[in-house]
């Protein structure tokens, strides 16, 4: 059924039946405790007659030979063959019944609910009995006297609405009190129906308290489930409510609410990454288009269509680069790029790295100023080269002729720092937070220019912190820029 596919119904079938056995178990116990205390108070006060009952019962003297035979100076029974002492005869006198007036207000005869009793000799004969006594439903094996300062109880028997004590004594007699227990049983049926009302009023507002709890328990969850179905549909603003942070699924929430932020920023960069990435694809095909259109519309000279082939080349080169940085980055995104991990000498890589831009440097007028000391790490030279050249490439293009680039390796704690300084314009503080964001360029019309997408240091920061290292920038408008590169050194 679906009604036991929902977590707020288990849990509130779960939380009912534990609280229903509780209830049981509380009512059942003060329920027996009740009826304990009560059939406690009766047995009492049925002993305590028993003994004014036994204490009334009186025997003549015997008359046997001699005038002085006592019954409990026979011989045991187990001396008889039937297993008991013979019968009384005929000349031993009866024992006389006579209850004191002090103690005849425990036994009102004119009261059918109050105690009774009844007294019969070994062999059933009947010496007394109150007149409000009930017929005794079954009879009490006889029981094999004791000494005369002893009694053998038999055990308490209820029937009916009566409780009954039975007792022999020592002499043979039976002794029988009892008592009506109808008002006790009606009070505990009371007891019983309050226990029972009560516990059904404690069950009812702990299942209401409990729909409760578990609703609002779970209503971060029915948030959640909104939230997602919007963000499902293309709404990647939605947020979750959290309005319970201290709880766990408040906590929950949040976190979920952090998710869904970064999947809004990482939407948002993906398509400002599409549009940008459209938008430089889209130059270089215009070039092209705009040439060929041009060289179809008449006959040219050769060195016309060798111009016309020459700007098409450049602008498919273009395309080239950038597709395979666009390549690159998805790789290094999705965790494909293998990188190599071996040791290898950084400062000797970052010394082929700086002769091989040092032509292009000369070309602009700018001086690099190397302090390469010897430190070796582990990585793959080939990538970190790569990284290399960007920052060497922007610094040179941001360098005014005659500016100088610093680089400068240097061993810390663990890791190898390596800092390029140029002394170029500096990067403004608007434009620092984006400098390795995609397609990002502060001089656009300057980058455009000489074919940079605005890739370089995207890809050098994902290749970097493949390595498990940073990069970061330190730059200020007029005074240079500064990036600071820190790789592990084991």
């Amino acid at each position: 059924m679906k009604i036991f596919k929902s977590i707020k119904w288990r849990l509130q079938l779960w939380y009912g039946l534990i609280l229903v056995c509780v209830l049981a178990g509380f009512g059942f116990t003060a329920y027996q405790l009740d009826r304990g205390r009560l059939f406690s108070r009766i047995d009492d006060d049925l002993h305590r007659r028993i003994g004014v009952l036994a204490n009334a019962l009186h025997r003549p003297p015997p008359r046997g030979p001699g005038g002085n035979e006592n019954p409990f100076d026979r011989p045991p029974p187990e001396q008889f063959p039937d297993g008991g002492p013979p019968p009384l005869g005929t000349d031993q006198p009866l024992p006389e019944f006579h209850l004191p007036s002090e103690d005849v207000h425990f036994f009102d005869a004119s009261d059918p609910n109050n105690f009774y009793f009844m007294i019969k000799t070994r062999d059933g004969q009947e010496l007394a009995r109150s007149t409000n006594a009930p017929l005794i439903p079954a009879l009490v094996n006889v029981m094999t006297p004791q000494p005369p300062d002893s009694r053998i109880q038999l055990e308490t028997v209820d029937f009916g609405n009566y409780r009954e004590t039975p007792n022999v004594l020592p002499s043979g007699e039976i002794i029988w009190v009892g008592c009506s227990i109808a008002p006790e049983l009606k009070e505990l049926r009371l007891t019983a129906l309050k226990l029972a009302a009560v516990g059904a009023g404690i069950l009812l507002l702990g299942l209401i308290g409990g729909s409760w709890l578990v609703e609002r328990a779970l209503r971060p969850i029915d948030g959640i489930s909104a939230a997602a179905a919007k963000i499902s549909a293309g709404d990647l603003s939605q947020r979750i409510n959290v309005a319970e942070t201290e709880s766990e699924l408040g906590r929950l929430a949040a976190v979920l609410n952090s998710t869904f932020a970064r999947l809004e920023t990482a939407f948002a960069q993906q398509q400002q990454f599409t549009a940008d990435a459209a938008h430089e694809l889209r130059t270089p095909v215009s070039v092209m288009l705009t040439q060929t259109q041009t060289a179809l519309t008449r006959e040219r000279t050769a060195a016309e269509y060798r111009e016309t082939i020459e700007a098409c080349q450049r602008a498919s080169q273009r395309m080239r680069r950038l597709i395979e940085s666009l390549l690159e980055l998805a790789r290094l995104d999705a965790g494909q790029e293998s990188l190599k991990r071996v040791r290898f000498d950084f400062s000797k890589a970052i010394a082929d790295v700086v002769a091989l831009v040092r032509p292009l440097a000369e070309a602009r007028g700018v001086k690099i100023l190397p302090e390469l000391g010897s430190l070796e790490i582990t990585g793959d030279s080939e990538r970190l080269a790569q990284v290399i050249a960007n920052l060497l490439t922007n610094a040179i293009q941001y360098s005014p002729s005659g500016g100088e680039v610093h680089l400068k390796l240097a061993s810390q704690p663990g890791l190898a720092a390596l800092t390029v300084a140029d002394t170029g314009p500096g990067i403004s503080s608007a434009d620092r937070p984006h400098v390795f964001e995609r397609f990002y360029r502060g001089d656009k019309s300057r980058t455009a220019s000489n074919g940079n997408a605005g890739l370089g240091l995207a890809i050098s920061k994902a290749i970097v912190e493949a390595h498990g290292g940073t990069i970061e920038v330190a730059s200020q408008t007029g005074t240079g820029t500064t990036f600071i590169v820190r790789l592990p050194a084991t």
